[in-house]
């Protein structure tokens, strides 16, 4: 990662994470749920999805604090997705970034809680976002909830799980993680297009190097599935192998799976010039991708 990204990303994350529990600590939420939600939101992460809405706003010449209430909504959203993974009835982990998951912490049935308290909380937050006016904060919860729902990230997740056992084409596989992965790392680009009132030209361009980049980010995991180490990734390494699961490097060889993310990289980049940006962060976030380690 360049000096620059990284000082961005630093950033950024410090000042999402200043605010992320403001709005569960000030709600009437009984104390080990709330500790429970908190404890999961606060475990760290890249935070890509919030900071991607911040860099697209950004691009767009749009104050970033008019997106942070979509921010944290969204990163509520995708906390709540973790939880539920990593249950015993899921994919049954026990170690999240480094840390106990959250069910070893509190129990599965408030760890389920925890995960539908984040979901619902997330929909109130935006709804009252004072930052965007009604019509604004009507699409964009439209889209954030078919984004995390049966059609996007809920889908895909059953895709998924339909899938173990069974040996996936590639463009099923892509299918599957349009839906599980992408569509979450789309969202925040769409709805920064929305905020900022792009225009529609603008905002397809933008939509296709979002696409590009979810896959680009699951590709990505599953090459570090295989190739990362415990400590950076936070996590045991080879739990998509143990889960049955296909997966690019599974399908295509560790070499043909870095060549398909070569080229989504590619693609997001271009798609990014189609839009008319020219602007360091989103392409040097395509960048990263590429070249991360955990």
């Amino acid at each position: 990662m360049n000096a620059s990204l990284h000082d961005y990303m630093a950033s950024k994350k410090v000042w999402l994470e200043e605010k992320l529990p403001d709005f569960l600590e000030q709600a009437s939420i009984p104390g080990k749920l709330k500790e429970s939600m908190i404890y999961s939101l606060m475990a760290g992460g890249k935070r890509i999805r919030p900071i991607l809405l911040f860099a697209t706003l950004d691009a767009l010449g749009c104050r970033e604090e008019k997106g942070l209430s979509t921010a944290i909504g969204l990163e509520m959203i995708h906390t709540y997705s973790l939880i539920h993974d990593d249950l015993p009835a899921m994919d049954n982990d026990d170690l999240r970034r480094g840390k106990p998951t959250n069910h070893v912490i509190f129990g599965e049935a408030t760890a389920v809680l925890a995960g539908d308290g984040l979901l619902t909380a997330a929909f109130d937050l935006v709804a009252g976002d004072p930052a965007l006016n009604a019509e604004i904060r009507c699409r964009i919860l439209q889209m954030l909830a078919n984004a995390a729902g049966p059609e996007g990230m809920v889908g895909g997740q059953e895709d998924d799980l339909e899938a173990e056992e069974k040996t996936l084409t590639i463009d099923e596989l892509m299918s599957v993680h349009r839906r599980k992965t992408g569509r979450l790392i789309c969202f925040p680009v769409a709805a920064a297009a929305v905020i900022a009132g792009a225009p529609e030209h603008q905002r397809r361009a933008l939509e296709q190097y979002a696409g590009h980049l979810g896959l680009a980010f699951q590709i990505g995991d599953d090459i570090l599935d295989i190739s990362g180490s415990e400590q950076e990734l936070g996590k045991p390494v080879g739990s998509d192998l143990v889960n049955h699961k296909n997966t690019y490097v599974s399908l295509l060889t560790m070499e043909g799976a870095r060549k398909k993310l070569e080229d989504h990289v590619a693609s997001a980049k271009k798609a990014l010039r189609e839009s008319g940006i020219h602007y360091g962060v989103l392409s040097d976030l395509a960048d990263y991708l590429q070249t991360r380690t955990h």
